[in-house]
């Protein structure tokens, strides 16, 4: 996909070593402790801006006009034409998308320890997410992935603040509350798809459907969350929205309208598809991210609804980050943080016994949380990462985080693999974690340059751990990608499989001349791959074997239509049920006409 970069990991190798010490369990404290005075988080680190386009993107056709964000000034572009929308589970660039921010570029591919400094202006991205005012690109329930990102924050402050009592939230009038609109059949999809099968040739598959923006958006265009999946139906969140749509032909199947817009999503929705959504207060720009609402993703239909407590003077609730795990989602952000059941909103805890207190959290199978500690004891390490039962809050294991170092990403919630950064020396660390949080190995990587994307909705002050693509991980072994080879007249690159046993080097599988390769999940034992779609090429979904080899290709999309699956903007990727989707992580355009062309989302499959 044509794009400009993502956020990418501080320059500068895999950081030194961790001290294996350092991975003992520590014990949770035994009583709360009031925190020292909390402390106001630093500017946003360079790289959570809009990343620079290097030049001329791989896979673009001579002469191409680069994205949005290479040639506009400003963090709102205008998108180029009809067909320049990136796609979903690709690359993710965007405004708000895979960690760029929207004031700044991102950081260039990264090295490990040992390697050449990475020259400046590096590589090109996809972004998973966008946020404030981007988005979360979420995406998933158990079988599905997607490409892009999120951001979030750091807290401290008191137990200040009234509880909220959940209440039930029906079909709401234009009062304040959510309200379900059923889909007549009609909305969104496009039943002749402008005849984008007319150009297939044998062994292709069919583009199923493709969409365009309905929705009248605010000037400066809107980011869009999602896409989650449950049963035969795709649900995707923009602006005052949240849609389901058909599967199989792309029609609106309902529609939710909130009140005010919408803020904050969870990168994958609950076991039995429900998703808790976050919206602002008011349409004021002053307003806070602090309305927070189920949403039953099989119907529409909007479940309890609550008001996040403020935690104190210090608790910023212009950003939330939410992760669900299990019955529980959390809402983190800088100055506070707080854990909901899911089946009824009831609030399961707040604020951590002890000083250290989350910043962030990664869903999923186990609920990780990073966390940072007052500033100013040299004993005490600024930040630790601890496994976190669901339901209490009780850690259940600590692994403290070398000084001058933060947890920057999950990579993978089970087996635990991490990335640290540290901003001052503008290094990098990747890191195997234990079940019982003890240090397992740490990446070697040698002299190659890896860009793993990660997105999300971009926050102000805040860090999302989750949403990363270009990276997969089983039971043995972890898969990261590396930044395209610019050397020749096409970019290319490779896969690289790691020993988690040991953090070195298994094998590589390069991807075919002219093809960039990213793993987006584990599929069966395999690494899923996409291989993205160039000017005049189809995207490919494949799979690269445990032990390695050329990668074996399960859908190959059209030639035909490749240039519009190329220019979907900031997209994300999923691939679920045997289709392959592709969904804009940002919608924007100059004008109104222009606004309601632009390619919002598209499916392939047979």
């Amino acid at each position: 996909m044509t794009q400009p970069p993502g956020q990418q990991p501080p320059q500068g190798g895999f950081g030194a070593p961790q001290d294996p010490q350092q991975g003992v369990p520590q014990p949770p404290p035994q009583s709360p402790q009031m925190p020292p005075p909390p402390q106001m988080p630093p500017p946003p680190q360079p790289g959570y801006g809009y990343p620079q386009a290097p030049g001329q993107a791989p896979g673009q056709a001579p002469g191409q006009a680069p994205g949005p964000y290479n040639q506009q000034p400003g963090p709102y572009g205008q998108q180029p034409g009809p067909y320049a929308q990136p796609g979903p589970y690709g690359q993710q660039p965007g405004p708000y998308g895979q960690q760029p921010n929207p004031y700044g570029g991102g950081y260039p591919p990264q090295q490990f320890p040992g390697g050449p400094t990475p020259p400046p202006g590096g590589g090109g991205g996809k972004n998973f997410f966008s946020g404030k005012p981007g988005v979360i690109v979420a995406a998933a329930a158990a079988a599905l992935l997607v490409i892009g990102g999120g951001t979030w924050f750091v807290l401290s402050g008191d137990d200040g603040g009234t509880k909220p009592v959940a209440d039930k939230s029906q079909d709401a009038e234009p009062s304040g509350s959510p309200s379900v609109d059923e889909g007549d059949g009609t909305g969104g999809g496009r039943e002749a798809n402008d005849d984008l099968n007319a150009g297939r040739k044998d062994g292709e598959s069919k583009v199923l459907w493709l969409q365009t923006n309905d929705v009248d958006l605010p000037r400066n265009g809107s980011d869009v969350f999602g896409p989650w999946f449950h049963g035969d139906t795709v649900v995707k969140a923009m602006y005052k929205q949240v849609v389901g749509y058909s599967a199989t032909d792309g029609k609106k199947k309902w529609t939710l309208t909130l009140p005010a817009e919408l803020c904050s999503a969870p990168f994958a929705p609950s076991a039995d598809g429900k998703i808790v959504i976050g919206f602002k207060n008011g349409t004021a720009d002053t307003a806070d991210c602090d309305q927070i609402q189920l949403v039953d993703l099989t119907t529409g239909k909007g479940g309890w609804k609550k008001e996040i407590p403020k935690a104190g003077l210090f608790d910023l609730l212009s950003d939330i980050t939410l992760a669900i795990s299990g019955d529980t989602v959390t809402a983190a952000r800088t100055g506070g943080a707080n854990a909901f059941r899911m089946s009824d909103g009831k609030e399961l805890f707040s604020k951590l016994p002890g000083d250290c207190q989350p910043y962030a959290f990664a869903g999923g199978a186990k609920l990780i949380a990073a966390e940072s500690c007052p500033i100013g004891d040299a004993s005490v390490a600024p930040n630790q990462v601890q496994e976190l039962d669901p339901v209490t809050g009780k850690a259940k294991w600590t692994y403290k985080v070398k000084k001058d170092w933060e947890v920057d990403k999950v990579y993978s919630v089970d087996p635990l693999v991490i990335s640290l950064k540290n901003a001052e020396k503008k290094s990098w660390s990747i890191l195997a974690l234990n079940a019982n949080g003890t240090l397992r190995s740490q990446m070697e990587g040698g002299d190659d340059k890896f860009q793993p994307e990660c997105g999300g909705s971009f926050i102000v002050l805040g860090q999302n751990l989750e949403g990363c693509v270009g990276v997969a991980a089983d039971a043995t072994t972890f898969y990261m990608s590396t930044a395209p080879d610019q050397s020749g007249t096409t970019g290319t690159n490779e896969v690289v499989a790691f020993n988690l046993a040991t953090g070195k080097q298994k094998w590589r599988s390069k991807a075919p001349a002219g093809r960039v390769m990213t793993p987006l999940r584990m599929e069966g034992g395999n690494v899923l791959v996409y291989m993205e779609a160039t000017y005049d090429k189809g995207g490919v979904v494949a799979t690269v074997a445990p032990s390695g080899g050329a990668p074996k290709t399960l859908q190959r999309h059209p030639a035909s239509t490749a240039q519009i699956e190329n220019d979907f903007y900031s997209s994300t990727l999923a691939y679920v049920d045997g289709r392959f989707y592709v969904t804009s992580g940002r919608v924007s355009a100059g004008n109104d006409a222009e606004e309601l062309q632009a390619k919002t989302m598209m499916a392939f499959g047979e």
